[in-house]
Parts: structure tokens; C-alpha cells; sequence
């Protein structure tokens, strides 16, 4: 299964450089020439991880990431850049970014990095869980399944309706199980966010609000009349089949 990492870069060398780097190790690259393309990609795909660099014209990567972590707290940033100053380093993490990589870089140390922050942003599942359907620990070994319109392939991160196929990442793709398995019952934030999220993580509600509104964006017809992630206020979400005629 290919990860699927988004680079933003103003300078077409450093970023041509970064897109061989990387894609030679398996991941899928997509890149950006500023941040306002950048962003573009955001809004209408999901990626496993983000390189930014932080001096760009139009919109920096500062500015990039404070509007990504307003949005989504959970995919891992990653600046890449020449601002060394230990000021800038501190800007960047207080922003949300997961680690700082200064240039000029080493290709071995750039790999080593991503490989990390990807281990340790990794979705994982708590082995005795009370709600935890047998087969949410791998979202890829569940079958395909329909929610509505939309039919979810677990095993290739994808949902499709029609002729639209839409990417999801391993974290929506349990989400999307736990919902579907759930049956009409509604799934406490709590629930999804200890299915989802790493098992030692303290349960945050405001992140899986957050997650679950962008990923409601893009897998409904109507985001503000939801069909397939309903909110059930002060409680959580639910998918329910019998609201689907």
C-alpha cells in the first residue's frame, strides 16, 4: 500500500529533487509550486503526509500549515527549509509540524525522517477494545461494502459513486467500518477515536469532529445534509441504512 505524500516547493530544483527522493522509496508523490496549490490539493484529496517549505510566494508554509491544523490535526507536516534559526524551528512546531528537516539535506536523512514521523503517526488499534468489530485492526482485510450510493474498498483505500472514486486513508477507511459494522447504533467519539487513533492516545473529541467533517466533505453528495456520517449531537455519529431511501 502506497503512502501518499503531498511536497510543497517554490524552487522546481529542490522540488524535483525531493519528488525522485521520495518516489523511489514507493510513496506517491504529488507536488506544489506554492501554497496556494498547495492548498488547491488539500481541498480535494487526502494525503498521508506533507513536506512544506516555509518561504513560498503567495502563501508560506507557515501560513499553509496554521490552515491545515485549524482543519485537521491528524496528518502528519513535515517542514523542509532553509530557516534554520532555532526561532523559526520553534514557530514551526508550535504551528503543529511533526518534525523540521534544515537545508541543505542528506537523501538518507530526508527518508529517515519521513519513515519516522510516518511510524509514529501510524493508525493503530487498542488490543481489547470492547467495540472493536474483529477485523478493524486491518481496514484493507474488510470486504467491500456499500453505505447508500457510495461503495467502500477497503482493500484499495478507495470509495467510489459512479465513476467518482474518492482516495481514503487507512484511518477513514476504519471509521467508515466502524459506522457501517455499527449498524444504526450510534459510535461514541470515544469509540472512533480509540479505533482510529494510536492506542495510548488520550481521547480527544475536537479532532475527531475535525476529522470526520472534512472526511464528510468529501464522501457526501451533500456535506450540510449528510446521508452517510450523520451527527447525533452530544453523543457522536452513526450511519444509519434505513435513512438511505
Amino acid at each position: 500500500m502506497s503512502r501518499r505524500i503531498l511536497i510543497a516547493e517554490d524552487d522546481p530544483n529542490t522540488r524535483g529533487a525531493l519528488r525522485e527522493i521520495i518516489g523511489t522509496e514507493g510513496y506517491e508523490v504529488v507536488t506544489a509550486a506554492d501554497g496556494s496549490a498547495a492548498k488547491k490539493h488539500l481541498e480535494t484529496a487526502s494525503f498521508d503526509l506533507l513536506c512544506l517549505d516555509v518561504m513560498m510566494p503567495s502563501q508560506s508554509g507557515f501560513d499553509l500549515c496554521r490552515w491545515v491544523r485549524q482543519r485537521d490535526t491528524v496528518t502528519p507536516i513535515i517542514f523542509i527549509t532553509a530557516k534554520g534559526e532555532e526561532i523559526d524551528k520553534v514557530v514551526g512546531f508550535e504551528l503543529g509540524a511533526d518534525d523540521y528537516i534544515c537545508k541543505p539535506f542528506g537523501t538518507h536523512e530526508v527518508l529517515a525522517r519521513i519513515r519516522a514521523v510516518l511510524r509514529r503517526c501510524a493508525p493503530q488499534t487498542p488490543a481489547n477494545h470492547s467495540l472493536r468489530p474483529t477485523a478493524m485492526s486491518d481496514p484493507t482485510a474488510h470486504p467491500s461494502f456499500s453505505m447508500g450510493d457510495l461503495v467502500i474498498h477497503p482493500a484499495k483505500l478507495r470509495a467510489c459513486r459512479g465513476e467518482q472514486e474518492i482516495r481514503l486513508t487507512p484511518r477513514e477507511a476504519q471509521i467508515l467500518i466502524l459506522l457501517y459494522q455499527a449498524d444504526g447504533d450510534v459510535v461514541s467519539r470515544n469509540a472512533i477515536y480509540q479505533q482510529a487513533w494510536e492506542a495510548e492516545s488520550i481521547p480527544n473529541s475536537r479532532t475527531v469532529d475535525q476529522t470526520l467533517s472534512q472526511l464528510r466533505k468529501r464522501i457526501e453528495i451533500d456535506a450540510k445534509h449528510p446521508k452517510i456520517i450523520q451527527t447525533v449531537y452530544g453523543v457522536g455519529y452513526r450511519y444509519d441504512p434505513g435513512s438511505q431511501d
